[in-house]
């Protein structure tokens, strides 16, 4: 019960709430008022038959109190006269009364005028707050995201994992060094110039069985011949 009686009140402290509560009774209104107006605009019509059944009364009256004198009937006359007279002062009184039904009329039709036109004016400027109220409620939530970015930490996590992925590589690079400089470069020299050598005299060999290259002089302490490689080319 208190939940509810706390939700009710802060909704009638909310101000796009309220704002919209005047649109909807700014918006409840207008049917009232074209009801009020429908009824100032009965009464003006009832009193222009009213004032035209008058009139014709006047004229019908006023026929029948000359046709009475012409016809030397005084006396029929005299009380043809008599309602005449009391038909004029009710037309008389109608007659006021439709000039201030008339006037209450147009002055309905100006209030409503007026009304409308601000109605709108309100209704525009309420949208225009509710708008803007919304919109700061978004960015108050986009700012209160940026915010938690921050408060989270990153910055300092980031840090911290760089220093740490910096840290590995120095060790790494520290171990490849230490691996190198404990290779004997001298031997793996050594290694590779006797597989030059290997390879110059395989190439000699190759090119003594093809006959393009002469043997080498045999010394005076003599040698043993060399051994040849694939097929014995007889030389011409």
């Amino acid at each position: 019960m208190r939940s509810f009686a706390g939700f009710f009140v802060s909704s009638i402290e909310d101000p796009e709430l309220i704002l919209e509560q005047n649109v909807r009774d700014l918006n409840d209104q207008v049917p009232k008022m074209n009801e009020s107006i429908a009824m100032v605009r009965a009464n003006v019509t009832l009193l222009e038959k009213e004032n035209a059944k008058y009139q014709q009364d006047v004229r019908e009256l006023t026929a029948k109190v000359k046709a009475a004198i012409q016809a030397g009937r005084d006396d029929l006359a005299g009380q043809y006269a008599s309602r005449l007279q009391i038909e004029k002062q009710a037309l008389e009184r109608n007659e006021q009364q439709l000039q201030i039904a008339r006037a209450a009329y147009e002055k309905a039709m100006n209030v409503k005028k007026i009304f409308m036109r601000e109605k709108e004016r309100k209704t525009q400027e309420a949208m225009n707050a509710i708008r803007d109220a919304r919109r700061a409620k978004w960015q108050s939530k986009v700012a209160d995201a940026m915010e938690s970015f921050q408060v989270a930490g990153i910055d300092a996590t980031h840090d911290e994992m760089l220093r740490k992925v910096q840290e590995g590589a120095a060790v790494n690079e520290a171990r490849m060094q230490m691996a190198l400089e404990s290779v004997d470069h001298q031997a793996l020299s050594i290694e590779e110039e006797a597989e030059k050598l290997q390879a110059n005299e395989l190439v000699k060999q190759f090119k003594m069985e093809m006959g393009l290259d002469s043997p080498a002089p045999v010394s005076d302490v003599g040698e043993p011949a060399a051994k040849t490689i694939g097929k014995k080319v007889e030389i011409k």
